[in-house]
């Protein structure tokens, strides 16, 4: 344990725990680096010392893992587990750290959960994401009313709302904290190549000045060339002249100055506002600047002091992973600059992690998933980019978005301000100046209900629930809070809204989803549990998929290395940016045959239902097969042709094909198919290995 002195609390840390103290569930809402967490710190200490259980749910396996390493610290080893699906530690401690989905799936399957006194939900405005956000609504329906819950946002808009959810749903009044004061102030400003930052008031007025330069010189271009077409109009080259002035007309509303660089912007800040967070929304740059930077920076950033520091560290990377560090990124380490993405090799960033919080790496360059509740703040934020690639094209960043990855500007007890760069070139400010008005003055956006059953979810809500109950649980869903409260609301105003999502929608979605398990012939017409709904209340990864992979009985017929690498396919996707070698003829055979299910009406319709695509990277058959028969993970990446680190999502997919093989052996226990159940277990075994073992 610590024995340095406590921390002084402030005021809504301590009302947060008061709550708490007395049985109350609290959802408090603060500024990132305000010290949210230390609430939850507080709060489990004493319920652990009374013989009682906390669990720990966080959205991303990054925070997962980071809160697992301190804890351990904090509590002691055998104190903390770590749940995360592809990685299982210390299953019965008293403080168990888990993905959201793990806590959703044990609620689902009436886990004992006895001696459970606290859930912390951080980042719980995470309800509102697409794809993942209805796990979060399910949780906090299931958990029993007596159990209870901490909440944590820095961005939760509507928590009033939120919290009037919650108490109808939980029969208990829900508090809320609020701290709308952050503990080390954001000073926001832009900035380019040829002006330090500056607030949006001044940079507007260098904007503008600037503007009217290029008017001047415009205007002055376009009176040298009419000169010029008089004197080529008496000399008969008219022709030419008309081509002049066409040219000058686009000149008018395009500026030909280049965009300010990465380096440029951060020798403008440097060395005041070090260390710094360089936001890049896309791996490929994430990298590239990085080592760009590097090789501009021979003299790096560190001292010889610190530089001794990193090669200790570094030392004891490479006795435990050979080869993982190249000559590039060590140069790149020793010169206080480094790079962190989500495809990064797990070990390596855990490295990164490591010198940063120690103060090693002076200019990081990172993904938003940095930004997501993990403890490492900066001095400064800068934003190369207020766009990101959602997957078709590149909208503005939200303003709940723009204030997470910002909010890391500032260190608590270091920096009286948090300084927050956004790269703005005059050339482009008129088309991005609206959105930078709009994130820097704009309201949080509200969290919204994504509430949308899974497959999974629905069939074991039928098998535990009569029709009444059942449907009284899903219509205390948020989604179906705030339809009724628009509806009262519009039936006191006297109105009707034509477009409302009307009373009982949640409902008759449930109900479509029972109608397409139906038609599947998952279920018998008078609800009876038929093999593919039997075989889908086991499965939570691309469930309909793999259900039909079962009932095709392909599975039976691989071998355990073909078997591991089917799986592998449901469980990763690469970009179009990589080309992995073609497979084996045998190989290749297999991957037709999972094609033709993947194109299957089960697989599409319920693609259609619940609004994304299925999982299905044919890519991944041979990179699986590979790393079951014991090819260590740099060879595989070696034989990518890619541009950026994907060890890390390889890894993640070998993580979540082992927990599949789980799902499926307990699917095969189920119909006491014991051959394939010892099977799918020692592949889980073999392929349990080197980094999958890693908790990064």
């Amino acid at each position: 344990m610590d024995n340095s002195p406590p921390l002084k609390l402030d005021p809504f840390q301590q009302d947060a725990i008061n709550h708490l103290q007395q049985d109350r569930s609290v959802l408090v809402c603060a500024p990132t680096g305000t010290g949210k967490t230390l609430i939850a710190d507080r709060v489990i200490e004493g319920i652990i010392a009374s013989g009682r259980e906390v669990i720990y749910t966080a959205p991303i396996k990054a925070l997962s893992n980071q809160k697992f390493r301190d804890y351990v610290t904090l509590f002691g080893e055998e104190k903390v587990g770590l749940i995360t699906g592809d990685l299982v530690i210390r299953r019965e401690a008293p403080l168990r750290i888990m993905t959201t989905e793990i806590l959703r799936n044990m609620l689902l399957q009436d886990e004992s959960l006895d001696k459970l006194a606290l859930v912390v939900i951080d980042e719980i405005h995470f309800l509102d994401e697409e794809e993942r956000g209805t796990v979060w609504e399910e949780l906090l329906i299931y958990l029993p009313s007596e159990v209870r819950i901490l909440g944590l946002s820095a961005t939760l808009a509507n928590l009033d709302e939120f919290a009037g959810w919650l108490s109808a749903v939980r029969d208990e009044e829900v508090q809320t904290v609020i701290e709308d004061r952050r503990a080390v102030p954001l000073k926001i400003r832009l900035a380019n190549r040829e002006h330090r930052p500056s607030d949006l008031k001044d940079y507007e007025r260098r904007y503008h000045r600037w503007l009217n330069n290029q008017r001047a010189n415009q205007q002055h271009g376009r009176s040298e060339a009419g000169q010029g077409r008089r004197s080529r109009r008496r000399r008969g080259r008219s022709g030419r002249g008309r081509r002049a002035q066409r040219g000058a007309e686009k000149n008018r509303i395009k500026s030909n100055e280049p965009p300010t660089r990465h380096h440029e912007l951060i020798q403008n800040i440097e060395p005041d506002l070090l260390p710094c967070l360089v936001f890049i929304f896309s791996r490929k740059g994430c990298e590239r600047f990085a080592r760009d930077l590097s090789r501009r920076r021979p003299d790096g950033y560190l001292d010889k002091e610190e530089q001794q520091q990193v090669l200790d560290e570094l030392d004891r990377f490479d006795g435990e992973f050979p080869r993982a560090l190249n000559r590039d990124l060590t140069t790149m380490l020793l010169r206080g600059i480094g790079f962190h993405h989500a495809g990064l090799h797990v070990a390596l960033k855990v490295l990164v992690e490591r010198l940063y919080e120690r103060r090693l790496i002076h200019v990081l360059y990172c993904t938003a998933t940095f930004a997501l509740g993990i403890n490492m703040p900066a001095r400064s934020v800068v934003f190369m980019d207020l766009r990101r690639y959602d997957g078709r094209t590149f909208p503005p960043l939200t303003v709940r978005e723009f204030m997470q990855m910002a909010g890391r500007a500032g260190r608590r007890g270091i920096d009286r301000t948090g300084h927050v760069i956004v790269r703005a070139d005059f050339g482009k400010y008129n088309q991005d100046g609206p959105i930078i008005r709009h994130l820097f003055e704009g309201q949080i956006e509200p969290v919204k209900s994504r509430f949308n059953l899974s497959f999974h979810s629905v069939v074991n809500l039928l098998e535990r629930h009569e029709p009444g109950p059942l449907r009284a649980i899903v219509e205390r869903s948020f989604l179906s809070y705030c339809v009724e409260r628009d509806l009262r609301q519009f039936r006191r105003r006297g109105r009707r809204r034509k477009k409302m999502p009307s009373r009982g929608a949640v409902w008759r979605a449930f109900q479509h989803k029972v109608q397409l398990l139906e038609r599947f012939g998952y279920l018998a017409d008078d609800g009876e549990f038929l093999a593919g709904a039997k075989i889908l209340m086991q499965l939570q990864i691309e469930e309909i998929f793999a259900t039909e992979l079962v009932l095709s009985g392909i599975l039976e017929g691989l071998t355990a290395p073909q078997l591991f690498g089917t799986l592998c396919t449901l469980c990763n996707s690469f970009s179009h940016g990589v080309n992995a070698p073609r497979p084996r003829r045998e190989l290749d055979r297999i991957a037709r045959e999972l094609r033709s299910i993947h194109h299957s009406t089960p697989v599409r319709m319920a693609e259609d239902s619940q609004g994304f695509r299925t999982t299905y990277c044919p890519e991944m058959l041979p990179i699986g097969v590979r790393w079951y028969d014991g090819t260590p993970l740099l060879e595989i990446v070696e034989d990518l042709d890619t541009v950026t680190d994907l060890s890390g999502d390889l890894v993640t997919g070998f993580r979540r094909a082992k927990d599949l093989a789980g799902q499926l052996r307990d699917v095969y226990q189920a119909g006491e198919d014991d051959v394939m159940a010892d099977r799918l277990r020692r592949i889980m075994r073999t392929v349990s290995r080197d980094e999958v073992e890693v908790v990064g």
